[in-house]
This record gives C-alpha cells, sequence and structure tokens, in this order.
C-alpha cells in the first residue's frame, strides 16, 4: 500500500473545518478544478459546487465530524477508504469513497457509497 497524497487529508480538512470562510483553503490544496464528486444524496461538477455541498452538509448536519475508519488502500491513483459522519460519539452515517487523483495528486473525482456492502444473496 503506498502513501495517500496530502490532497485527502486536505479534503477531509474542508469537511471538518468550522469557520466557513477557511473551506475553500483546503479545498484549493485537495481538488482539481474540474473535480466530480458523486454520492447516493450529491452530483457536483468543479471546485465551487464541491464547495456549495460542503456549506449544505455543514447546515444539514451543524456540529457533526468527518472521519476516516479505516486505512486506505490504493492502485493506479485510485484511493479506497471508509468514513464516517458522527455527532457527540454517535454514528450518522458511513461508507467508503473511491477517490481519484491526477497526475499532481490532486482530487479528480470522488464517488461515495454509503452504509455497509449489501449481502450476496447469490
Amino acid at each position: 500500500m503506498a502513501p495517500h497524497p496530502e490532497s485527502l487529508d486536505h479534503m477531509l480538512a474542508a469537511w471538518n473545518e468550522s469557520d466557513p470562510g477557511r473551506v475553500r483553503s483546503h479545498l484549493e490544496l485537495a481538488l482539481a478544478p474540474d473535480v466530480v464528486f458523486i454520492d447516493p444524496t450529491a452530483e457536483t461538477f468543479g471546485i465551487d459546487e464541491f464547495e456549495a455541498n460542503v456549506h449544505d452538509a455543514h447546515r444539514k448536519l451543524p456540529g457533526a465530524s468527518y472521519e476516516r475508519m479505516s486505512g486506505i488502500d490504493s492502485h493506479h491513483r485510485l484511493y479506497r477508504y471508509g468514513w464516517r459522519i458522527s455527532r457527540m460519539g454517535e454514528t450518522l452515517i458511513n461508507g467508503v469513497d473511491v477517490t481519484e487523483v491526477d497526475q499532481q495528486g490532486k482530487v479528480l473525482k470522488v464517488l461515495g457509497f454509503f452504509g455497509p456492502l449489501p449481502a450476496f444473496d447469490g
């Protein structure tokens, strides 16, 4: 497993930033200009829409904490890791992201999934 790019830490810092005026500075360190973010509740294109999504999440889940809950697996500039959103010790939602970075290590795409993997039924 290769070390992960700093952009993943900067992106996580944006989700945890309590000062709305500082979210953008974290994202500029983390994201490629044409970043794509897709999860079950959002589909954003570019840094402006990504930032708006972060602010929207902060409004909907005030006081929430965002954290990685696993190691980071990687290959071919793709990074996979588990995460959770919690408040006062209670897990609100967890899931898995697969994140792609460019040659400079900036985040190009985040594909997020909520909850555990479904049970195998076949």
